[in-house]
């Protein structure tokens, strides 16, 4: 399988879908379809437990698991993660290396800008619906040719399964309905020429529907299992991620990608094999 011609990452944009687990092989996502090809993808991969979004986004930032970075959705919602945490989000880890690089995060969920990524280290934050978060953020990558890292959070597929059930025909046209708002954000990276030098990677914090039709939080396989896709330098076009690689190892899948040194207490790890 051929890797990207070029060797060099200069940003890494990560894009999740709430609550999408991996449901996104029963509905259509021709944007996600169209990344997928161009790099590594699985639909099987393993989020943490407990499966809610505090916990999971939580892992996805902060390279360790709730048992460690202490998260859950009340305390996201009410307290700020402290700046000194042993466990850095990623965004911290970027900004102590390069302190004046852009930083971005735009979220439908609030909790995850107020509790979950540290204040006081220059990450632009958004917080708004998901069709209004869509073109800001796509504005927001035209205006800003300098960023360096972005993370965005849908929160549709979640509130649809709530709603009306994981699995059922109006969840399945949410996951599809966020695959066009993500399409938006990635016309906008291709339209600033950094389809070729970024790692793009597209993933959920959990599935839902296992013991609970409208909910989530067990081991459920439908609760647990996740797609995890990533794109750009160095990614084997057409191939398949690594099995070891669970949610928390996207932290250290950006630290690796932008070269910078992942902290020692982090639990994440970049499978053997995921680069090329």
């Amino acid at each position: 399988m051929k890797a990207s011609q070029s060797n060099t990452i200069n940003r890494v944009i990560v894009i999740g879908w709430d609550g999408a687990g991996s449901f996104v092989q029963h509905t259509p996502t021709p944007h996600l379809d169209e990344w997928m090809a161009k790099g590594a993808s699985t639909i099987s991969a393993q989020t943490v437990s407990p499966t809610i979004s505090a916990e999971c986004w939580g892992a996805l930032l902060h390279g360790v698991g709730p048992e460690k970075h202490g998260l859950d959705n009340e305390r996201a919602a009410r307290h700020t993660y402290p700046g000194d945490s042993p466990y850095p989000s990623f965004f911290r880890v970027a900004h102590e290396a390069h302190p004046d690089r852009k930083l971005a995060a735009f979220t439908c969920w609030k909790p995850i800008m107020d509790g979950i990524v540290e204040d006081g280290i220059g990450v632009h934050k958004v917080s708004m619906p998901d069709a209004e978060l869509a073109v800001a953020c796509a504005e927001y990558i035209r205006s800003n040719p300098d960023l360096y890292v972005l993370f965005v959070q849908f929160d549709y597929p979640d509130a649809a399964g709530h709603k009306y059930g994981y699995g059922t025909a109006d969840y399945l046209q949410a996951i599809t309905e966020t695959d066009r708002w993500s399409g938006i954000i990635l016309q906008a990276v291709k339209d600033a020429g950094w389809a070729d030098d970024s790692l793009i990677i597209l993933t959920t914090d959990h599935g839902g529907g296992g013991d609970n039709p409208k909910g989530h939080g067990s081991d459920h396989p439908l609760d647990k299992t996740v797609f995890w896709m990533c794109s750009g330098p160095g990614i084997a076009v057409g191939s398949d991620v690594p099995e070891a690689l669970g949610l928390i190892d996207t932290a250290a899948v950006v630290c690796r990608a932008l070269g910078l040194k992942q902290p020692e207490r982090w639990d994440a790890k970049v499978p053997e094999g995921l680069f090329s």
